[in-house]
């Protein structure tokens, strides 16, 4: 007979008993058991291991093992399977024993005919939800021990339940010695100013029931006396009930970030992190120089240097070692030059250097050179080896140019010309190097043209559930119907961004996603969401809340069928902003998707302030995943993440068969790329909502 139910293995030489056991459990209306007769112990050691047992009855008094050492000996073999014992006549005692040594339960004699199903139910399933709570738990510490912030947890007396290693780190304190410690001598948190101890947000949000945070001024003390600036956010834990049973709290270390705000609020004329003069300073000096220049017959030169792959270490290794990395280039560039030249730090990774006078031109590239020679030895970081190149453009005066914003704009076109043939190079400026610089006018004024003759269409990438296959989403993506043939996004975006125009752009891709989607509702078709992308500019332009609600009231779209995407880096652009941006937009019922995650630079502490929906896994970890172990390990950590912030999970880029099958084994939940659809026009997506993605090529 084939049986559908648990796995049951009794072990008992009574026969009587075990009769009665066999029809319990296969009476009317209890369900089936497939149960497994034995009756010595040793036949028991070997068949518990079998594949599928859900459980055990165990009979204290075998042929070849009596009492608790009965139980003892099975468990030590399958700790991991419930085990119940059979109590005989006076054997209740060792029941209770075993019990107590790891046995789910212990069934009477007495109880055999209508306890017993349950019990073994109960059995099953408390062994289920203990393995569960335990995946659970163990996914959870992973993640809080893989974040770069501090997390220390509280019960309702203010007693120590859990810190992270981060939080180790920071207090002074470990786990195992705060555990049960009152919060307060582990997290001595005081005033800058007054030296006096801080209100406890741990306290005031149990006492309040709210997410708190700390005072400007506060300063942690660790466990040694060193003390750090903390910003932080603490929030009430509550159990199933809505009962406060303790509180959390996430913090970092602000230490340099509120240095460095202080030396900017004092800084007129100099960069806050690298201390080199700004441009309003450089441009003075400029100036000067050529003064000087024309009086002695002397040349003027300027270099537009910019760091070559700067974007990659600062997106990979944190703001921090990107920041430290530019004191460095900063230092070096200082020392390659004359003390009567200047290096200006621009913004970003942009430096200008003035040579403020030379007797030749050619002077400057020898000092091009020699620059680019200091730059190339690595830059040792907080135990990093970092290597760093530059692009550099040379204009000289009088020839390039007859004032300071002529020779720096004329520097950067050859630094861009220098980028172009190959980086790590430099370029002096000619005058046909304008002609790039007016074909980019030339392009921004057909942009122009472009909004106001409806020259751009909208294309759709589906967006799938791995599971299933089903499309749960569609992504608008813009393309350009230039008269001489489709231009792709990448080269005319930045241009729109830089010239303003791109909120007039988003404006109409925002309409036309939101007319499109409609139109596809009211024609029957299932489709959740429709995502468009938006930028830093667009989110913070005037107005831009108040246009997303007068164009869905316009369109007829629900709100909670707009998806609103982000890139990592515009949202931590201008942070707090921002978020109140996205609070609104989230009230509104408008979802939310943090897009490229992974690239940027966002702690844990910035990113639960904002109320998102959706985390995408940027393309270039997963286009690496089944090839590169260190990206395999980054996508499961960042799954393990937005999980526990309970997001919905897209991974991007999806070519490959093979790249689907391995996250499905991560349990990503959903996915986009060419291996299920390239974007297409309006009418084909009309037809694939209809048929649905099918098998993936």
């Amino acid at each position: 007979m084939n049986f559908s139910g648990p796995r049951i293995l009794l072990i008992s030489d009574d026969e009587r008993k075990s009769t009665r056991i066999q029809g319990a459990l296969t009476s009317p209306g209890i369900g089936l058991f497939d149960l497994k007769w034995i009756r010595r112990l040793s036949e028991g050691i070997e068949c518990v291991t079998e594949p599928g047992i859900a459980a055990v009855l165990l009979d204290l008094s075998l042929p070849d093992s009596d009492g608790i050492q009965t139980f003892e000996e099975l468990f030590k073999v399958a700790p991991e399977v419930p085990i119940l014992i059979l109590g005989g006549e006076n054997q209740e005692a060792a029941a209770a024993e075993a019990v107590s040594r790891g046995a789910q339960d212990y069934i009477l004699p007495n109880h055999l005919d209508y306890s017993l199903p349950r019990a073994l139910r109960n059995a099953i399933e408390r062994k289920l939800v203990e393995d569960a709570l335990y995946v659970e738990r163990e996914r959870a510490l992973v993640t809080l021990n893989s974040i770069g912030d501090a997390v220390l947890c509280i019960d309702v007396d203010g007693n120590i339940t859990y810190m992270n290693h981060v939080a180790e780190t920071m207090t002074g304190w470990s786990l195992q010695e705060a555990i049960g410690q009152p919060v307060i001598a582990v997290f001595n948190i005081v005033d800058s100013l007054t030296r006096e101890r801080c209100a406890d947000p741990l306290a005031m949000a149990i006492r309040e029931n709210r997410t708190v945070g700390l005072t400007y001024a506060c300063l942690l003390i660790r466990r040694d006396g060193f003390e750090s600036a903390v910003s932080d956010s603490a929030s009430p834990i509550h159990d199933r009930k809505g009962r406060i049973i303790g509180a959390v709290i996430v913090f970092h270390d602000v230490t340099t970030e509120r240095a460095l705000s202080a030396q900017v609020l004092h800084a007129a004329q100099y960069d806050s992190l690298t201390k080199l003069p700004n441009r309003a300073l450089l441009m003075d000096r400029i100036s000067h120089s050529i003064s000087m220049a024309r009086r002695q017959k002397a040349c003027v030169a300027v270099m537009f240097l910019d760091l070559d792959n700067f974007k990659h270490i600062n997106d990979s290794l944190g703001h921090a070692i990107g920041d430290q990395l530019l004191q460095s280039v900063a230092k070096r560039l200082s020392a390659s030059l004359r003390a009567s030249d200047t290096v200006s730090r621009q913004g970003g990774d942009e430096f200008v250097i003035l040579l403020a006078q030379i007797t030749h031109p050619e002077d400057a590239a020898v000092s091009a050179m020699k620059i680019l020679r200091s730059l190339s030895a690595p830059h040792l970081i907080e135990k990093h080896s970092l290597h760093i190149d530059a692009s550099i453009g040379i204009s000289v005066w009088p020839g390039d140019g007859e004032n300071s914003e002529v020779l720096v704009q004329n520097a950067d076109t050859a630094m861009y010309r220098a980028k172009e043939g190959g980086r790590n190079k430099f370029k002096v400026f000619n005058s046909e190097m304008n002609v790039s610089a007016v074909a980019r006018q030339s392009l921004e004024q057909e942009l122009r043209n472009a909004v106001s003759r409806n020259e751009f269409v909208l294309h759709y990438q589906p967006r799938v559930n791995l599971a299933t296959g089903q499309i749960t989403g569609l992504e608008a993506l813009i393309r350009w119907q230039h008269p001489n043939g489709l231009v792709p996004p990448m080269q005319f975006i930045p241009v729109a961004e830089s010239c303003g125009l791109i909120v007039e752009i988003g404006r109409w891709v925002l309409r036309e996603a939101c007319t499109q989607a409609f139109a596809w509702q009211t024609a029957g078709l299932y489709l959740p969401s429709i995502a468009i992308n938006v930028c830093a500019i667009e989110v913070h332009h005037e107005g831009y809340i108040q246009g997303v609600r007068d164009m869905l009231a316009a369109t007829g779209l629900p709100a909670q069928y707009l998806e609103l995407e982000i890139t990592e880096r515009a949202l931590m652009d201008k942070t707090e902003g921002t978020a109140a941006i996205f609070r609104e937009l989230k009230e509104m019922g408008v979802r939310l998707s943090l897009d490229d995650f992974g690239i940027g630079y966002s702690s844990l502490s910035a990113l639960h302030r904002f109320p998102l929906d959706i985390l995408k896994i940027d393309r270039s970890f997963i286009q690496q995943l089944t090839a590169n172990p260190s990206d395999s390990a980054i996508v499961n950590a960042i799954i393990a993440m937005a999980k526990s912030l309970n997001y919905v999970v897209v991974a991007e880029g999806i070519e490959t068969q093979a790249q689907m099958d391995y996250l499905n084994t991560l349990h990503c939940s959903e996915g986009q790329g060419f291996l299920f659809s390239r974007p297409l026009p309006a009418a084909q997506i009309s037809h694939l909502l209809q048929i649905g993605i099918g098998e993936p090529a």
